[in-house]
This record gives structure tokens, C-alpha cells and sequence, in this order.
């Protein structure tokens, strides 16, 4: 028995040839039941046999009778591990070697909290309905072409209905030597994928294009006529950043950002108001079911932006869009934490949330609850660091002692390397820790919070990788591969988890700009001068250190974390002041200025929900 409900082994079962979940249930009249539990499935993440992922699946409608529930095993998504490539390839795999059956009765996911259940006849069956699953794809009305092409034809096609394309790949480049005509230089190179690799007819950027070896438009590159909403979302950030930068007048800027957002109002929507996950920028689409509270959370934060960059002129349609969305639909009031998103085709939430504190969602918690979507205390529900007992994290926290800030209860606590102390991300990576500060000011507003922990968070990126690592330049975070594909890099002791080594990208230095100047300025100029990963729109995606291999792609998230960054250090904030100008701020600003990481036993003013 488990502490609260039912646990047996499967001993890696394998439920490939089945397609159902099948069981018997009654509850006791007498004694009561509650009519809703959660149903667990887990199997180990990899070979390594340390990790676990697990599926759920909330049964409702116990009655007094017994009947037999039958739960497809496509619901139990969280089986599918979408950061394999195999699953992909065959999504059968997650359905092989289980190891746990989990019937969870714990309070909070039960409607009544005493009395008595009876279970029978646990199986695997197959009926010959399996339903969707999570990748399946919506499908596809027609075809792009007249005609259908294919390689090198298909991406001159794709190119004409772009703005612009790189002429060369390997373009000569003198680089200044004054720090600040070296770094408008680099914007100014970056703005030009944003400038060109849009759709003209429809006004949405691309997500990624991959030039070839020695051509730019050659059978070994790609260009990839799709994008998601983070990309609109900062594409409308680096519209306003080009007019910052003085590289377009206002005029064309708030044209262009009036075209796009035109665009997003024609998506398809799903019902919750909410854009779906991503959309073919040529036919516009829609390729995927997932509704995404990360990526959601980036458009409107670009949305925001513009509204308050443009407001005579933009004020009106932002607003318009903005109206209907509520991120309350993200929100599990249960954990009050936010899941990952909604698969509308399944009609399931995604089996997880985001629950660690320093990592790129906190941007998306920050808006919900400065909108009033969901309740503040959501936001102090979110891990500091991960308790003692969960003995897979890089080290155990340093005083996780229960700390109080505007009146809420959570654990604080910290990890330590050479020294210093900081609270940790994920994965290691810049991108998931400094991505938020983007549109956040956490150095001006929590300074001996998110702000410092910014600061520190670069030095040991920094020192790690080049002392440890004895690498010639630092910056990793989930990039492309040189070698093929996409895959999550970082630094190890920075994470609670932890990415591997092995990668650095150059959006990853650059999102070190603002609280290593120096430091970061140096190693964009050691990567120009080490490696030839500077294009026609700037820095290449990445580079693996040992070879010299450079991913010579272009993504669009990528180039907009440099471009925007580069556009707050040359501008003062400039992103950031559009974003915090706005009035949905004064609800959650305490947030980032009450809360002081690393003083011991912390509690703050201010009344509960305040």
C-alpha cells in the first residue's frame, strides 16, 4: 500500500500490444467515497534507470455499482517523452517496460476525503481504438505548390516569399574595436533576420533556417516555413527594438507589428482564447493541438510591449487580443502551479507542471498573476530549491528552512560553489535562467533577489566554463547541434538537475551582457576571432568548443533573445521600461522587490495578498 492509496510493480511490463487501461471500481455506500481519483503510470526515463516520467489520468464517476473503466493509453501522456527522439520516430516506445501502477487517493485530488473504494481485475486489453496521441498533427488541407517540390526547388520557393535571404555564408567582417559601435554592429546584423526571414504575405517570422556549407540555399540547408508563438511573441519585441535602435522609423514599425498582429487575430484560436503551439507561416495552418502556457506567456508579453511602445496607435487592437486570454485556464489549483499546457485534440492537460522557481516560466506566473488570473500565492508555490530527500539533484540546499515573504509560507534555501551562493535553475543553461529578464528588470527591482541571483548566476556560468571546463569561451543553453538536431547544454552545478557540457551559443554569452559587461564583450569578440560562426544576420546558433563545428542555422527564438538583449544594454531598458510601464504591474511588483534570497529566517512586511 502506499502512504495514501494503492502501489504495485509492473516489472517493466511491456503494454505495447495493448491499447487500454482497464479496471473495476466501486464505492461502499455505507462508508462513503469519493467519486474522482488520479491514476499513475510510471516508467524510468532512460536506460540509466534514474529518472522516472510518468502518465495520469483522473477517473470520475465512481457510483455505488461496480463498473469497468477503460482509460486509453495515449491519455497518459506524460509516458511519451517528448525530449526522445525514438518517440518520435515510434510512439509505441512509451508504452514499453512500466513499472509502477499508482492509484493516488491523496486529499487534494479526491472529492471526499474518507471512506472506502473497492478495486478488481487490473488489466491491459486491447479494444482496437487507441485514440490519438500526443504527436499526432493536425491534418493538412492542401498542398503549398502547384506542383510539388522538393530540396533545393522547394527552398527557392519558400525564399521568394521571404523579405530577404543570406547572400553569402561566410561573409568578411571587420569587427570595431569601440565596445559599443562592436555591439550595434552585432544588433544590426541580427535585426536583418528579423527584417528578412518574415513571410511577406502574412507577416510572421520563420523559426529557423539552416544555410549550407558553402551556399546559402543548397540541398545540405533548410528553411523551415513554420513558427510558434514565442517567436511572434519576440518578434513584435524586435520590431520595437529596431525602431530603439533607429534602424526603421515609427512609422513602418508600428505598420509592421499592426500587420502581425492582423495576422494573430485570423489564427486559429483554440476555444480558451489561446493561440495553439504552432502554425505554418505560408498557409497559416495550425500544426500542432498543444495550447502552451510557456509560449503563450512570451506573446503576451510581446503584446504588452507594443501597447505600451505605440499606445495611440496600437493601444486598441492589443488590448482587443489580450482580452481573451486567461492563463486561470493553466492553472492547477491543486498544486497551484501552472501545467505545461492542454492537448486539445485529447482533451487532457499535459501530466506536468513547472515547479522550479528559476527557470524561464516564471515570466509567464509573473503576467498571470499581475493580469489577476491566478492567485499570488501561486507564485510561493514555485521551488526555491528541492527538498533533502530527493537525492538525484546536484547537492542539498543550504538552509531550506520555511522563510515568510508578503505574508506567504515556502521553503526557502540555497546552493553553494566556490563560495557563492544562488538559488538554482533546471538545467544549468542561461537561457531558462535570464530569458525573463528580457522583460523584467529583477536587477532594478530585486536586487537582493531574482537581481542578484542573475548576477551571481553568470559569474559561476563564466568561471565554470572556463576554469573547470577549460573552455575558450562560455554561454551554453539548449541550441542547435553542430553535429544535427537540437539538444539542452548548460552548466552542471548550476542546475538542480543539470545539462550537459559541450555547446556554446552565442545567445547564451549575450544574455550575460547586463550583468558582466566586460566579461561578455570579450567572449563575443573570442568567438569571432576563435570560429567561423559569424554570418549576414550575425551570430550563428552554435559551436561545439572541441571541434570547432558551427551549427550554421538561424533561430529565430535565438537571434531574439540577442537582438532584444542587445537592444535593453545599448538603450537602458528599453524593452523592459515598455513592459513595466504597464499598469498590470502594480499588482505584482512586491513579488520581485519583497523577496531577499539569502537572509536566513526571512519575514517581510506586508499583509497576505496584498
Amino acid at each position: 500500500m502506499a502512504k495514501v492509496g494503492y502501489w504495485t510493480k509492473l516489472r517493466d511490463f511491456d503494454a505495447t500490444p495493448h491499447d487500454h487501461l482497464a479496471f473495476d471500481v466501486r464505492g461502499d455506500e455505507t462508508a462513503g467515497f469519493t467519486e474522482t481519483f488520479l491514476i499513475e503510470i510510471k516508467k524510468y526515463k532512460n536506460e540509466e534507470r534514474i529518472d522516472k516520467i510518468k502518465g495520469t489520468y483522473t477517473a470520475k464517476g465512481v457510483t455505488e455499482n461496480w463498473q469497468t473503466i477503460q482509460i486509453p493509453l495515449n491519455l497518459f501522456t506524460g509516458l511519451f517523452d517528448q525530449t526522445n527522439p525514438k518517440i518520435w520516430e515510434n510512439p509505441m516506445l512509451a508504452r514499453k517496460d512500466l513499472d509502477e501502477l499508482v492509484i493516488n487517493l491523496e486529499s487534494r485530488r479526491v472529492s471526499k476525503k474518507n471512506g472506502v473504494l473497492y478495486f478488481d481485475n487490473f488489466r491491459f486489453i486491447k479494444i482496437g481504438n487507441p485514440g490519438q496521441h500526443i504527436i499526432d498533427q493536425p491534418e493538412r488541407k492542401g498542398m503549398k505548390t502547384p506542383v510539388k517540390l522538393e530540396g533545393v526547388e522547394f527552398a527557392r520557393f519558400l525564399v521568394d516569399r521571404l523579405q530577404g535571404y543570406p547572400k553569402e555564408v561566410l561573409p568578411k567582417k571587420e569587427f570595431p574595436e569601440d565596445d559599443r559601435a562592436f555591439l550595434t554592429m552585432i544588433a544590426k546584423d541580427t535585426w536583418s533576420f528579423f527584417d528578412h526571414i518574415v513571410d511577406r504575405e502574412h507577416q510572421l517570422p520563420l523559426d529557423t533556417i539552416q544555410l549550407g556549407e558553402t551556399e546559402p540555399i543548397a540541398s545540405d540547408g533548410w528553411v523551415g516555413d513554420y513558427t510558434n508563438v514565442t517567436n511572434i511573441g519576440l518578434y513584435l519585441m524586435c520590431l520595437v527594438s529596431a525602431y530603439d535602435m533607429g534602424f526603421i522609423p515609427r512609422e513602418e514599425a508600428v505598420k509592421r507589428i499592426q500587420a502581425t498582429l492582423h495576422t494573430i487575430e485570423k489564427l486559429e484560436h483554440h476555444e480558451s482564447g489561446f493561440l495553439y503551439n504552432y502554425y505554418d507561416t505560408t498557409t497559416l495552418e495550425q500544426t500542432s493541438y498543444f495550447v502552451s502556457l510557456v509560449d503563450s506567456g512570451w506573446l503576451d508579453a510581446g503584446i504588452y510591449v507594443v501597447k505600451n511602445a505605440f499606445p495611440e496607435e496600437l493601444k486598441e487592437q492589443c488590448e482587443r487580443i489580450l482580452g481573451k486570454h486567461s492563463f486561470k485556464f493553466f492553472y492547477d489549483e491543486v498544486e497551484q502551479q501552472m501545467t505545461h499546457g492542454y492537448f486539445a485534440h485529447l482533451g487532457v492537460y499535459s501530466d506536468y507542471n513547472y515547479g522550479s522557481f528559476y527557470t524561464e516560466p516564471r515570466a509567464a506566473s509573473y503576467i498571470a498573476i499581475a493580469r489577476g488570473d491566478v492567485p499570488m500565492e501561486h507564485w510561493f508555490r514555485l521551488i526555491r530549491t528541492f527538498p533533502e530527500e530527493y537525492g538525484w539533484q546536484n547537492q542539498l540546499p543550504i538552509d531550506r528552512e520555511k522563510r515568510t515573504t508578503l505574508g506567504y509560507s515556502y521553503y526557502g534555501g540555497y546552493y553553494e560553489w566556490e563560495g557563492i551562493k544562488f538559488i538554482p535553475s533546471w538545467g544549468g543553461s542561461m537561457f531558462e535562467a535570464m530569458m525573463p529578464t528580457l522583460i523584467m528588470d529583477e536587477a532594478k527591482y530585486a536586487p537582493e533577489g531574482l537581481g542578484l541571483n542573475d548576477k551571481r548566476y553568470v559569474e559561476i556560468q563564466m568561471k565554470y566554463t572556463l576554469g573547470e571546463l577549460k573552455y575558450p569561451v562560455w554561454g551554453m543553453s539548449p541550441s542547435s547541434v553542430p553535429e544535427g538536431g537540437y539538444s539542452e547544454y548548460g552548466v552542471k552545478v548550476l542546475g538542480s538537475k543539470g545539462y550537459k557540457a559541450g555547446v556554446v551559443t552565442p545567445h547564451a554569452a549575450v544574455l550575460g551582457l547586463e550583468f558582466a559587461p566586460e566579461e561578455t564583450i570579450k567572449n563575443l569578440r573570442e568567438l569571432v576571432r576563435r570560429f567561423s560562426i559569424y554570418g549576414e544576420y550575425g551570430f550563428y546558433d552554435a559551436v561545439t568548443v572541441e571541434t570547432g563545428k558551427v551549427a550554421r542555422k538561424y533561430l529565430s527564438l535565438d537571434q531574439a533573445m540577442i537582438f532584444i538583449t542587445l537592444n535593453n544594454y545599448l538603450n537602458d531598458g528599453a524593452i523592459r521600461k515598455r513592459f513595466h510601464a504597464d499598469p498590470i504591474n502594480e499588482k505584482a511588483l512586491p513579488l520581485l522587490t519583497e523577496e531577499k534570497f539569502f537572509e536566513k529566517n526571512e519575514t517581510l512586511r506586508s499583509q497576505k495578498g496584498s
